[in-house]
């Protein structure tokens, strides 16, 4: 079974307070093809100009440190295949060490499962959302965990300005990062594959995925 772990993008759907929402247009229409193709034939040619931050996206160490791999340098191995792990948050908003207790995170793909994807869409989306406490994150790198995600406007608290202590110390470790994700409690604990590969676009930290999950 494939579970569905992506937000739909539509024009002008704002993801994050501040970043504009994608614009779709026409580059070629299906009646100005009719010109182009033999009788019968017709095609629709799209254009789409976005944030990188759009939707449901992955950040590459690229997109916190300068010198760090970007869309195109991280490997498959790092955003495709991976083991995954659904980890409840709890009560609260800061998700701290206590969700992972007794976890063995090492090689899998964690996602954080708040419920916050409900709000996705809304104006209560981009206010006291969950967030990953930064001795979490700093537990989940030196346990060596492939990928962290969550269903949250961000990984880590806003709209405080400053340090992000989450992409911070996960990206320093080569931790690819996915948020906005939506649709974890369709998934059983582990025993899933997640994917979630962006195009290979060189000198870009950031971009959308459509992020899923292979359920045996």
């Amino acid at each position: 079974m494939i579970v569905e772990l992506s937000h739909r993008i539509a024009d002008g759907m704002i993801t994050y307070p501040g970043v504009p929402g994608p614009v779709l247009g026409v580059h070629l229409s299906r009646e100005d093809s009719r010109e182009v193709y033999a009788q019968g034939t017709e095609f629709h040619i799209g254009t789409i100009t976005l944030a990188a931050n759009t939707g449901t996206y992955l950040d590459t160490p690229h997109h916190r440190y300068a010198d760090g791999p970007d869309l195109s340098q991280v490997p498959l191995s790092k955003l495709a295949d991976l083991p995954g792990l659904v980890v409840e948050a709890g009560d609260g908003r800061a998700v701290g060490l206590d969700a992972f207790a007794g976890l063995d995170v090492r090689g899998r793909a964690v996602l954080v499962r708040t419920g916050w994807d409900r709000h996705f869409g809304a104006p209560a989306y981009f206010t006291g959302h969950p967030y990953l406490a930064p001795e979490a994150a700093a537990w989940l790198a030196g346990q060596g965990a492939a990928l962290v995600g969550i269903d949250s406007l961000n990984i880590d608290d806003t709209p405080p300005r400053g340090e992000r202590p989450a992409h911070t110390i996960l990206l320093a470790a080569g931790i690819p990062i996915v948020e906005h994700l939506t649709g974890l409690s369709a998934l059983p604990g582990s025993g899933f594959r997640f994917h979630a590969a962006p195009p290979m676009v060189a000198g870009m930290g950031t971009f959308p995925v459509r992020a899923y999950a292979v359920i045996p």
